[in-house]
């Protein structure tokens, strides 16, 4: 019995690497703890009362701990954060699409002066059909994810975004969807690969400072989009 349990779990792992698959790390080490810390500890971003935050009065709301907007206005942090990881979950409704705002240097103007996680309804025509670089996980405009990992309007999904000087990383739902070295955005009309940047994108990533505000950008295009337990770790360097 022990000789044919040790040729299964041979064959298992010869499938899997032939598949191209890791074998898992342990027994409960599922994909989602691999690619999403535990951040039950760290600090929230927000305070319960939105104290900390600055936004247009009665456009953001928290009942029961979900945070979302009637208005496609932001909320930014009232202060400024360099070098941080940031997790939290976030639900998408028919047609959403928002986004997670980092490195904002200036909220008056934040578009070109800003680098956004985008957020949207993958499921949607509307935005299916745009540029890789507008589905969810992408670095709006600039960089595509690896995949389409967002789940369908209703239901919670978990972000980690990682923001270490130019280099930034995205997880979604358990996976490693972006990986970016803004340095290599020298250029406000072309990405490295020769896709165009949309012309409301001024400024090359690479002139973007990396220290500045957090923000969420609101009810864009007529859906909303939730969030909750949006907590931060400030990282050394």
């Amino acid at each position: 019995m022990k000789t044919a349990t040790l040729r299964l779990m041979a064959a298992l792992l010869g499938t899997m690497l032939l598949a191209g698959c890791a074998p898992p790390k342990g027994p409960d080490a599922p994909a989602q703890a691999q690619a999403h810390p535990d951040s039950s500890s760290w600090p929230e971003l927000f305070a319960s009362d939105l104290a900390n935050a600055e936004f247009p009065a009665g456009v953001w709301t928290v009942e029961d701990g979900v945070l979302t907007a009637s208005e496609d206005r932001a909320i930014w942090t009232d202060r400024d954060y360099e070098n941080f990881t940031l997790d939290l979950e976030f639900m998408t409704a028919p047609g959403t699409n928002s986004g997670v705002i980092v490195y904002c240097s200036d909220t008056a103007d934040w578009i070109p002066n800003s680098v956004e996680i985008q957020i949207a309804d993958d499921f949607a025509e509307e935005w299916a059909q745009r540029p890789a670089t507008w589905h969810c996980g992408a670095v709006f405009g600039h960089l595509a994810p690896a995949k389409s990992a967002v789940k369908r309007p209703g239901e919670w999904n978990r972000y980690t975004i990682s923001c270490m000087g130019r280099e930034i990383s995205v997880a979604l739902n358990g996976e490693k969807v972006t990986g970016m070295d803004m340095s290599l955005w020298t250029s406000a009309k072309t990405n490295p690969d020769g896709s165009e940047i949309p012309p409301w994108l001024s400024k090359p990533k690479a002139e973007l400072p990396t220290r500045g505000r957090i923000g969420f950008q609101g009810k864009h295009a007529g859906a909303p989009i939730y969030f909750r337990n949006v907590r931060i770790k400030e990282n050394t360097p």
